[in-house]
């Protein structure tokens, strides 16, 4: 609005101002012609009265004042210049006139024919200056003052209305804590961009719901499967300590190292799934599936018999050490429920490379082969017949499988478990 009305102002300054110069300039041009009609009847008095101009000078042929207002009585010519021969008047903004010599005037020269020659009568008018008047001028400051001021204060009104919902949802967010992500933001009835602030900032609120409770989940989880082995340690060693004098000690040292060896490969689960969650990259290499899978079946020491089917030459794009794990997860739970068999096989299915890992155990139950993948789930069969596990693998081999824009899944098998690992090909 401060533009808007300096703009205007000087669009009316300009205006009024034009209009002024010409009406100043046409009240010179009249008092020159009063002046020109006393010469012409011979009536003209050594000082001229005329108070509608700033003064006014006669100059006869010989180039003498001899008529001149009282204001500016014994000055010099006020001009030198005169009307061209086409024109009896001409008409001059000087602003170091000999008359004049602290302001600018406009000067109107006019011709008057007489017999002994042509006499040149010389009318003088104040420039108008660039405000035109000081009353003027205080109008136009003063009403764009209060249109600014009234501006500001509908806008103020107006925006202070329009962002009261933002200030609503300000205060909600600032009084939910980790403690209580159940409460939600207001939505406002209104379908802006103000509504869909709110929409956004409440489905966030959803999946840090959603993340904190998932967290909660995992740390309640994982105390009690550490819990676990620490029990057992502690257990065997209070006994023993009990009765020294009949205690198996390399029994106990056994069990000890049983204990240990669960609780290592439950930390080193749970280090695998902080580095996951933290969404470290992978380390990209050219991978070689089938020889990945043969490497990995020659180094194992094999509880079961293994059988090989793997397609060679299916290149994929990912961190070879993540994949070894992925696939010695598979192995590891095949093993557990496997009767006598594991079969491996490797093929390519159009744009991707496909791993199986089948097993000749109970099968997982359809309702089921979701539930496996979480963290700390273990079926009950699986508990029945080997505590060993972390209950951590099968997610640990999901993640890493969609890490690398793959899916890991369990499909149907005559027999057992078939587990099914699909990977995007870099030569598809």
């Amino acid at each position: 609005m401060l533009l808007v009305c300096a703009a205007a102002g000087a669009f009316v300054l300009l205006s009024v101002r034009g209009t002024a110069e010409k009406y100043k300039t046409e009240e010179v041009v009249t008092a020159a012609i009063r002046v020109s009609y006393l010469i012409k009847r011979e009536r003209l008095p050594p000082v001229i009265l005329d108070e509608d101009v700033a003064g006014v000078q006669v100059v006869n042929p010989t180039g003498q004042i001899v008529s001149t207002s009282h204001d500016i009585a014994g000055r010099p010519r006020m001009a030198a210049f005169r009307p061209s021969e086409s024109s009896a008047q001409d008409a001059k903004v000087l602003c170091r006139s000999p008359a004049y010599p602290d302001q600018c005037v406009i000067i109107v020269a006019l011709r008057v024919p007489q017999p002994d020659g042509a006499w040149l009568v010389y009318s003088a008018g104040t420039e108008v200056p660039w405000y035109v008047s000081s009353e003027l001028l205080l109008a136009l400051i003063g009403s764009s003052l209060l249109l600014i001021a009234l501006t500001a204060f509908g806008t103020y009104q107006t925006v202070g209305k329009a962002l009261s919902p933002v200030e609503a949802i300000a205060d909600k967010l600032a009084v939910i804590t980790t403690t209580d992500l159940g409460q939600r933001v207001p939505v406002p009835r209104f379908r802006d961009e103000i509504r869909r602030l709110a929409e956004t900032a409440n489905q966030t609120l959803d999946r840090a719901e959603l993340a904190v409770e998932q967290q909660r989940r995992f740390a309640s989880d994982a105390s009690h499967d550490l819990r676990s082995p620490l029990t057992a340690m502690r257990t065997e060693i209070e006994e023993a300590m009990l009765h020294p004098e009949i205690a198996d000690w390399n029994a106990t040292g056994e069990a000890l190292l049983d204990s240990l060896d669960r609780l290592q490969a439950l930390v080193t689960d749970l280090l695998q799934i902080a580095r996951l969650d933290a969404g470290a990259p992978p380390k990209l290499d050219n991978v070689d599936l089938s020889d990945l899978a043969t490497r990995e079946l020659d180094r194992r020491q094999r509880k079961v018999d293994v059988a090989r089917d793997l397609e060679p030459g299916m290149i994929i794009i990912g961190d070879r050490l993540r994949l070894a794990r992925l696939l010695n997860n598979l192995l590891d739970n095949a093993e557990r429920h496997a009767t006598s068999l594991i079969t491996v096989r490797a093929r390519r299915d159009k744009d991707f490379g496909v791993l199986e890992v089948v097993d000749d155990g109970a099968g997982i139950p359809p309702g089921q082969r979701d539930v496996v993948f979480e963290r700390f789930t273990r079926l009950d069969a699986a508990r029945s017949k080997d505590a060993g596990g972390t209950g951590l693998g099968l997610s640990i081999a999901r993640q890493i499988a969609e890490s690398h824009k793959g899916t890991l899944t369990i499909e149907d098998s005559p027999v057992g478990a078939r587990f099914v690992l699909r990977l995007p090909l870099a030569n598809p």
